[in-house]
Protein backbone atom coordinates (compact mmCIF):
# COMPACT_ATOMS: atom_id res chain seq x y z
CA UNK A 1 0.00 0.00 0.00
CA UNK A 2 3.14 2.30 0.05
CA UNK A 3 2.14 3.49 -3.68
CA UNK A 4 -1.46 4.22 -2.35
CA UNK A 5 0.02 5.62 0.57
CA UNK A 6 1.76 8.43 -1.77
CA UNK A 7 -1.41 8.45 -4.66
CA UNK A 8 -3.25 9.92 -1.47
CA UNK A 9 -0.55 12.40 -0.45
CA UNK A 10 -0.61 13.46 -4.08
CA UNK A 11 -4.54 13.79 -4.28
CA UNK A 12 -4.52 15.66 -0.86
CA UNK A 13 -1.58 18.11 -2.38
CA UNK A 14 -4.02 19.19 -5.10
CA UNK A 15 -7.29 19.19 -3.44
CA UNK A 16 -5.41 21.45 -0.67
CA UNK A 17 -4.39 23.55 -3.35
CA UNK A 18 -7.69 24.56 -4.95
CA UNK A 19 -9.46 24.07 -1.02
CA UNK A 20 -11.64 21.25 -2.28
CA UNK A 21 -12.59 18.10 -0.66
CA UNK A 22 -13.03 14.51 -1.56
CA UNK A 23 -15.56 11.32 -0.03
CA UNK A 24 -15.07 7.58 -0.59
CA UNK A 25 -18.02 4.96 -0.92
CA UNK A 26 -16.48 1.54 -0.99
CA UNK A 27 -17.63 -1.85 -1.33
CA UNK A 28 -14.82 -4.74 -2.40
CA UNK A 29 -12.29 -2.25 -1.06
CA UNK A 30 -13.69 -2.16 2.57
CA UNK A 31 -12.17 1.26 3.10
CA UNK A 32 -8.89 0.87 1.74
CA UNK A 33 -9.15 4.26 -0.14
CA UNK A 34 -10.23 5.43 3.16
CA UNK A 35 -7.65 4.05 5.27
CA UNK A 36 -4.75 5.36 2.49
CA UNK A 37 -6.32 8.97 3.28
CA UNK A 38 -6.52 9.17 6.32
CA UNK A 39 -2.57 7.60 6.54
CA UNK A 40 -1.90 11.47 5.34
CA UNK A 41 -1.04 13.70 7.75
CA UNK A 42 -3.60 16.52 7.78
CA UNK A 43 -5.82 14.84 5.86
CA UNK A 44 -8.84 15.71 7.68
CA UNK A 45 -8.06 19.56 6.07
CA UNK A 46 -9.76 17.53 2.59
CA UNK A 47 -11.00 14.33 3.64
CA UNK A 48 -14.33 13.47 6.00
CA UNK A 49 -16.91 11.26 4.64
CA UNK A 50 -15.34 7.52 4.06
CA UNK A 51 -18.26 5.36 3.57
CA UNK A 52 -17.74 1.47 3.96
CA UNK A 53 -20.99 0.18 2.08
CA UNK A 54 -20.33 -3.33 1.75
CA UNK A 55 -23.66 -4.93 1.68
CA UNK A 56 -26.76 -3.83 -0.64
CA UNK A 57 -28.63 -2.52 2.39
CA UNK A 58 -25.79 -0.24 3.48
CA UNK A 59 -26.06 1.13 -0.70
CA UNK A 60 -29.35 2.14 0.02
CA UNK A 61 -29.41 2.76 3.69
CA UNK A 62 -26.13 5.25 3.71
CA UNK A 63 -25.72 6.37 0.00
CA UNK A 64 -29.03 6.15 -1.57
CA UNK A 65 -28.94 3.76 -3.87
CA UNK A 66 -31.67 2.92 -5.53
CA UNK A 67 -33.12 -0.68 -4.91
CA UNK A 68 -34.19 -1.23 -8.53
CA UNK A 69 -30.71 -0.08 -9.72
CA UNK A 70 -29.59 -3.18 -7.56
CA UNK A 71 -32.32 -5.30 -8.56
CA UNK A 72 -31.60 -4.62 -12.56
CA UNK A 73 -28.05 -4.04 -12.90
CA UNK A 74 -26.30 -5.74 -9.56
CA UNK A 75 -24.20 -4.29 -7.37
CA UNK A 76 -21.04 -4.59 -9.16
CA UNK A 77 -22.18 -2.49 -12.20
CA UNK A 78 -22.61 1.14 -13.73
CA UNK A 79 -25.63 2.16 -12.46
CA UNK A 80 -24.82 1.45 -8.61
CA UNK A 81 -21.57 2.94 -8.46
CA UNK A 82 -22.53 6.28 -10.05
CA UNK A 83 -25.62 6.03 -7.48
CA UNK A 84 -22.59 5.49 -4.80
CA UNK A 85 -20.42 8.12 -5.49
CA UNK A 86 -22.88 10.67 -5.73
CA UNK A 87 -24.64 9.84 -2.77
CA UNK A 88 -20.98 9.93 -1.01
CA UNK A 89 -20.89 13.65 -2.47
CA UNK A 90 -23.92 14.46 -1.44
CA UNK A 91 -23.32 13.30 2.31
CA UNK A 92 -20.08 14.71 2.71
CA UNK A 93 -20.96 17.88 1.38
CA UNK A 94 -18.13 17.28 -0.92
CA UNK A 95 -16.41 18.61 -4.02
CA UNK A 96 -15.60 14.90 -5.30
CA UNK A 97 -16.34 11.53 -4.50
CA UNK A 98 -14.81 8.13 -5.74
CA UNK A 99 -17.22 5.08 -5.49
CA UNK A 100 -15.65 1.27 -6.27
CA UNK A 101 -18.02 -1.73 -6.39
CA UNK A 102 -16.31 -5.18 -7.41
CA UNK A 103 -15.81 -9.06 -7.19
CA UNK A 104 -12.33 -9.65 -5.57
CA UNK A 105 -12.29 -12.91 -5.07
CA UNK A 106 -11.64 -15.64 -4.88
CA UNK A 107 -15.33 -16.83 -4.90
CA UNK A 108 -18.33 -14.62 -6.08
CA UNK A 109 -17.59 -14.36 -9.79
CA UNK A 110 -20.07 -15.42 -13.35
CA UNK A 111 -19.54 -15.39 -17.05
CA UNK A 112 -20.94 -12.03 -17.10
CA UNK A 113 -18.84 -10.63 -14.25
CA UNK A 114 -16.05 -12.51 -13.57
CA UNK A 115 -13.58 -11.96 -10.45
CA UNK A 116 -11.60 -9.33 -10.48
CA UNK A 117 -14.29 -6.87 -12.12
CA UNK A 118 -14.38 -3.92 -10.58
CA UNK A 119 -16.29 -0.81 -11.50
CA UNK A 120 -15.21 2.84 -10.45
CA UNK A 121 -17.11 6.15 -10.59
CA UNK A 122 -15.98 9.43 -9.54
CA UNK A 123 -18.42 12.50 -8.78
CA UNK A 124 -16.93 16.11 -9.82
CA UNK A 125 -18.24 19.37 -8.69
CA UNK A 126 -21.35 20.44 -10.81
CA UNK A 127 -22.88 17.41 -10.68
CA UNK A 128 -21.31 15.11 -13.34
CA UNK A 129 -20.24 11.60 -12.76
CA UNK A 130 -18.44 9.25 -14.50
CA UNK A 131 -17.92 5.81 -14.74
CA UNK A 132 -15.37 2.99 -15.49
CA UNK A 133 -14.83 -0.50 -15.16
CA UNK A 134 -11.77 -2.56 -15.11
CA UNK A 135 -10.53 -6.69 -14.84
CA UNK A 136 -8.18 -6.69 -13.05
CA UNK A 137 -6.02 -10.07 -12.37
CA UNK A 138 -4.16 -11.80 -9.01
CA UNK A 139 -5.60 -12.75 -5.64
CA UNK A 140 -8.04 -10.82 -3.48
CA UNK A 141 -5.42 -8.57 -2.03
CA UNK A 142 -4.02 -7.36 -5.25
CA UNK A 143 -7.74 -7.15 -7.00
CA UNK A 144 -8.22 -4.66 -3.65
CA UNK A 145 -4.72 -3.24 -3.95
CA UNK A 146 -5.19 -2.50 -7.56
CA UNK A 147 -8.81 -0.80 -7.14
CA UNK A 148 -7.24 1.92 -4.74
CA UNK A 149 -4.63 2.68 -7.01
CA UNK A 150 -7.02 2.71 -10.09
CA UNK A 151 -8.90 5.29 -7.81
CA UNK A 152 -6.71 7.10 -6.27
CA UNK A 153 -4.88 8.05 -10.15
CA UNK A 154 -7.94 9.04 -11.76
CA UNK A 155 -9.22 11.04 -9.15
CA UNK A 156 -5.86 12.87 -9.16
CA UNK A 157 -5.90 13.47 -12.93
CA UNK A 158 -9.61 14.65 -12.75
CA UNK A 159 -8.66 16.96 -10.13
CA UNK A 160 -5.59 18.55 -11.60
CA UNK A 161 -7.52 18.58 -15.26
CA UNK A 162 -10.77 20.71 -13.58
CA UNK A 163 -8.02 23.02 -12.75
CA UNK A 164 -6.81 23.91 -15.42
CA UNK A 165 -10.28 24.18 -17.02
CA UNK A 166 -10.89 26.84 -14.36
Amino acid sequence: MANSRQLAADLGKALQARGESVATAESCTGGMIAAAITDVAGSSGWFSHGVVSYGNQAKQQLLGVQATSLMDHGAVSERVVREMAAGAQGLAGADWAVAVSGIAGPDGGSPEKPVGLVWLAIAHPGGQTEAWSRQFGGNRQSVREQTVAEALTRLIERVLGHAAQV
